[in-house]
């Protein structure tokens, strides 16, 4: 059987904003955007297409609106590999992403937190061989 995670939801404020952050801060490139009338199928992952992409979803009522960058209760939610953690993060810092701390070494990995343009918090990760 072969199976994996595709694609994660990722509730936003507005499509548009959401994809200019993700291409242009992050580097990922917008793999669909599908006008499906009421809404839109939108798509954003790493450029060489390596596990899972974000679908992000417009929020589409008040409790949605509410989850928007707070969508793990606080924690960080979502993890981004690199294999060259100080290119990647020199880049995205070049770039006006917000990093919450100096990066720092770990046993599993070189890692430091940033927040995306909602709040939601990810990890930038070169993980140990």
């Amino acid at each position: 059987m072969n199976r994996r995670i595709a694609l994660v939801t990722l509730v936003v404020a507005d499509y548009d904003e959401a994809i200019a952050w993700y291409t242009g801060k992050l580097g990922f490139q917008l793999l669909e955007d599908i006008d499906q009338g009421h809404k839109r199928w939108v798509v954003v992952g790493p450029a060489d297409g390596s596990g899972a992409a974000l679908l992000l979803a417009r929020a589409g009522d008040e409790e949605q609106r509410g989850r928007i960058g707070n969508q793990t209760g606080g924690r960080v939610g979502f993890f981004l590999h690199t294999d060259d953690f100080r290119r990647d993060h020199a880049a995205m810092t070049g770039r006006g992403v917000e990093f919450l701390e100096a990066p720092r070494e770990e046993p599993y990995a070189t890692v430091a937190v940033f927040r995306d343009l909602y709040g939601n918090t990810w990890d930038l990760l070169e993980p140990k061989q």
